[in-house]
C-alpha cells in the first residue's frame, strides 16, 4: 500500500461524492470518517467503495483525523493524504502534493489555495502570540483571529510521510488542527514545503451579496419542520417567502415566533394546492425585485448546501432555470423506493417529450431555482397547481426559449414521507403534459415561429394510433373470430406503422436540434 486518503466528513453530502470519484484515480485507498453525518454522506461514501469509518457522536475534526489515521496506518502505507469534502480541496492536486515526498525528501506538503507561504509559516512560528498581531519579525504584520481562521478553512490537505506519523499528536480541535499537525511536525524536525493548490469549487459566497436572492417555500401542516427549514437558509439569501397553504396544525403560529427579518409569510384561507403557492411566491418576488428565486420545500428534504450549485449557473450566464437531479446514480437515490424510482424514470420520459428539454432528469424535483429574465416572461397566471407545476414550468421554459440545467444532489427524505397517491398522480400528470405538449408545439412552432415538425408530430399521432388499431383489428378478427382478412390490410397497417414512427422520431429529433440551438444560443430581451 502506497498512498492512503484519509477524509474526516461531517453532513458532506453536497461535494463528497466528486471527492471521492476523483481521488480514486490518485490514491491505492479512501477512508472516509463519517463524523455522525445526519445526510448521505456515509451512504455515498460506502456506495463509492470507500472505506467507512462512523462515529456514533459528533467528536469534531481532529477526533476524526486521529480515526482515519489509525484505520489508515493498518494498511502500512507510505504516505496518508488528509482533505475535506467542503470544496476547498481538489483531489486533481494530489499528485502534485505528494511528489515532493517521493522525490525532494520532503516529509510533510501542505496545499494552501488562498495564502502566500511565509503567511502560514508566520502562524506555524507564532507560538506565544497574544491575539493581537501576528509579527514573526520578518516585518509581516496581520490580524492573527481573522488570518488564522481564513487560512484554516482552506487548510487540512496535506500529505504526511510515514516518517512523520509518530510525531502527530491530535491535541487540538476545530480549525486550528490542521496547523497542530503541522507544528507537531516542525517540532520533530521533519522538513515541511507548501504546494499552492486550487479548489474543487472556485465560487466566493460572498458572489451571492452582488444578487438579490429570494426563497419560496410553500407549507402545507409543517407545524414539526417549517422552523427548521427558515433557520437553515444561509444569509446571503435577501427573502424568505413562506406560504402557507391554509394549514390545519400549528404552522401559523410557529411561523409567528420565527424571529428572522428577511421572513414574509403569505396565506392562504383555503388550500390551493403547492403549485398555487409557489406562484404567489412567484408574484411577491417580483414585486420585490429579486434577481434570482429559488424554491424550497418546508419539510427541510431540501439541504440549504445545495443553493450554491442552483445559483452558479444563473450567475455565471449558463442557465436560466437549475434544477435538481436526484437519478444521476444509485447512491444519489439512496432512501428513494424502487417504485417511486421507477415512477421518477417514467414521467422523466414522459417530461422530456413534452417539454422538449432532452437533457433533463427528475423532473418531479422542486428544488429549482430561476431568474428574473426568466420568471418575469412565464405565462404564470395558468401555472398548474397540483404537484406537476414542476413538469409545467418545463414547458412553459421550453416554448420561451429559456436554457435549464440539472443540478445533481443526492435526494433527501427526513421526518415526513409523501402522501401522494402515485396512481392518481400519473395519471393527471400524463394527461396535463400531454395538453402542454400541445400547447407548446402551438406556441412554439406556430406562433412564435414555424417548423414543419409540427407537422411530423401530427401524421405521427395520425398514423401510429390507425396502424395499432388496424393491427388489432386483423388479430381479433383473424385469430379470435376466425373471419376471412384481405392481404392488403397487412400491407397497409405496416405502411401506417412504419411511416408514423418515421414522422415521429424525426420530429423529435428536430426538436432535438431546436432545443440544443436554444441551449447554445441563450435568449436576448
Amino acid at each position: 500500500m502506497t498512498i492512503v486518503a484519509v477524509i474526516p466528513a461531517f453532513n458532506e453530502e453536497v461535494h463528497i461524492h466528486d471527492v471521492i470519484k476523483k481521488a480514486k484515480h490518485y490514491v491505492d485507498e479512501i477512508i472516509v470518517v463519517d463524523d455522525c453525518s445526519k445526510d448521505a454522506t456515509g451512504f455515498i461514501a460506502q456506495s463509492l467503495g470507500a472505506r467507512l469509518v462512523s462515529h456514533e457522536s459528533n467528536m469534531g475534526r481532529s477526533e476524526a483525523l486521529r480515526s482515519g489515521f489509525k484505520a489508515a496506518r493498518e494498511l502500512n502505507p507510505r504516505i496518508i493524504v488528509t482533505l475535506y469534502a467542503n470544496g476547498y480541496h481538489n483531489p486533481e492536486d494530489i499528485p502534485r502534493l505528494v511528489e515532493p515526498i517521493y522525490w525532494l525528501q520532503a516529509d510533510v506538503v501542505f496545499g494552501n489555495s488562498l495564502y502566500k507561504q511565509h503567511d502560514v509559516l508566520s502562524l506555524l512560528n507564532d507560538n506565544n502570540n497574544d491575539g493581537n498581531d501576528g509579527n514573526d519579525g520578518s516585518g509581516l504584520v496581520f490580524d492573527t483571529a481573522i488570518n488564522k481562521e481564513l487560512i484554516t478553512q482552506c487548510m487540512g490537505f496535506t500529505a504526511f510521510s510515514s516518517n512523520t506519523f509518530d510525531s502527530l499528536t491530535f491535541h487540538e480541535n476545530g480549525t486550528t488542527v490542521e496547523l497542530s499537525l503541522l507544528k507537531d511536525a516542525r517540532n520533530a524536525g521533519y522538513d515541511i514545503r507548501m504546494l499552492p493548490a486550487s479548489r474543487l469549487v472556485n465560487h466566493d459566497l460572498d458572489i451571492f451579496q452582488e444578487y438579490r436572492i429570494g426563497v419560496v417555500v410553500p407549507a402545507y401542516n409543517e407545524e414539526k419542520l417549517i422552523k427548521v427549514t427558515v433557520n437553515g437558509i444561509p444569509e446571503y439569501v435577501d427573502r424568505i417567502y413562506v406560504i402557507n397553504d391554509c394549514s390545519t396544525d400549528s404552522t401559523a403560529e410557529v411561523l409567528e415566533s420565527i424571529e428572522d427579518p428577511r421572513l414574509h409569510v403569505i396565506s392562504h384561507a383555503v388550500n390551493q394546492g403547492v403549485g398555487a403557492a409557489i406562484l404567489h411566491g412567484y408574484q411577491q418576488s417580483l414585486k420585490e425585485n429579486m434577481d434570482i428565486v429559488v424554491v424550497m420545500g418546508g419539510d427541510n428534504q431540501m439541504n440549504p448546501m445545495q443553493l450554491p450549485n442552483l445559483l452558479m449557473p444563473i450567475i455565471e450566464g449558463k442557465a436560466d432555470y437549475t434544477k435538481g437531479n436526484r437519478l444521476l446514480s444509485e447512491e444519489f437515490r439512496v432512501g428513494m423506493s424502487k417504485w417511486r424510482a421507477f415512477g421518477n424514470g417514467l414521467l422523466t420520459m414522459i417530461t422530456k417529450i413534452a417539454s422538449g428539454y432532452w437533457h433533463i432528469m427528475d423532473p418531479q424535483n422542486g428544488y429549482t431555482a430561476i431568474s428574473r429574465k426568466a420568471l418575469s416572461n412565464m405565462d404564470l397566471h395558468n401555472l398548474y397547481t397540483y404537484y406537476g407545476y414542476c413538469n409545467d414550468m418545463l414547458v412553459k421554459l421550453n416554448a420561451f426559449g429559456f436554457r435549464t440545467m440539472d443540478v445533481t444532489m443526492p435526494a433527501r427524505y427526513g421526518q415526513e414521507r409523501s402522501t401522494i397517491k402515485y396512481s392518481n398522480y400519473m395519471g393527471k400528470v400524463s394527461i396535463m403534459l400531454f395538453r402542454k405538449f400541445l400547447w407548446r408545439l402551438k406556441m412554439k412552432y406556430m406562433i412564435l415561429s414555424f417548423h414543419p415538425l409540427v407537422l411530423f408530430y401530427i401524421f405521427g399521432m395520425i398514423l401510429v394510433p390507425l396502424g395499432v388499431l388496424l393491427g388489432g383489428y386483423i388479430l381479433i378478427a383473424k385469430l379470435l373470430l376466425g373471419w376471412t382478412v384481405s392481404t392488403n390490410l397487412p400491407l397497409l397497417d405496416a405502411v401506417f406503422l412504419i411511416t408514423g414512427i418515421q414522422f415521429t422520431l424525426f420530429a423529435m429529433l428536430f426538436d432535438m436540434q431546436e432545443g440544443n440551438c436554444t441551449m447554445n444560443n441563450p435568449r436576448s430581451d
